[in-house]
């Protein structure tokens, strides 16, 4: 134990590296535990779509969605989410999905939303291009 006091009092640089390293590794833990809606894979999403009759949300920019997205859901593009919650307030206890292309957008369009007071919100985890790898369909109309 002496050894350890004497280690600590030579190396203080490196003690104080690895607290400050520990306090940010927790203080990222919390936020990303605290900070996340729930996830759903593909596959839950779409039992969700069909169980559920969910909203599913599209938060990529318009040209994005024209190139494709999942049938039935609706254009709503982050930049303009707010301004545009009022055309979706019907959904506020209706089960609700949003995507983009990777899953990070829509995980703050849904931390948005869930801010506003919807109560099941969901995220498609890996947005519309774990959709597309899970070879699900998708349109253009």
């Amino acid at each position: 134990m002496e050894h350890l006091s004497e280690f600590i009092s030579n190396h203080l640089f490196l003690w104080g590296a690895l607290v400050a390293v520990l306090i940010l590794l927790v203080k990222s833990e919390i936020e990303h535990q605290s900070g996340k809606s729930n996830q759903l894979n593909p596959m839950n999403a779409i039992r969700m779509m069909n169980n559920e009759d969910a909203l599913v949300l599209d938060v990529r920019e318009t040209a994005d969605f024209g190139k494709g997205h999942i049938k039935n859901a609706k254009n709503m593009p982050f930049s303009s989410l707010k301004v545009k919650l009022k055309d979706i307030t019907k959904y506020k206890n209706a089960a609700v999905l949003a995507y983009c292309n990777t899953g990070t957008v829509s995980n703050k369009a849904c931390k948005v939303l869930q801010n506003e007071g919807f109560s099941n919100v969901h995220n498609i985890a890996g947005g519309i291009n774990s959709w597309l790898e899970a070879k699900l369909p998708t349109t253009k109309k």
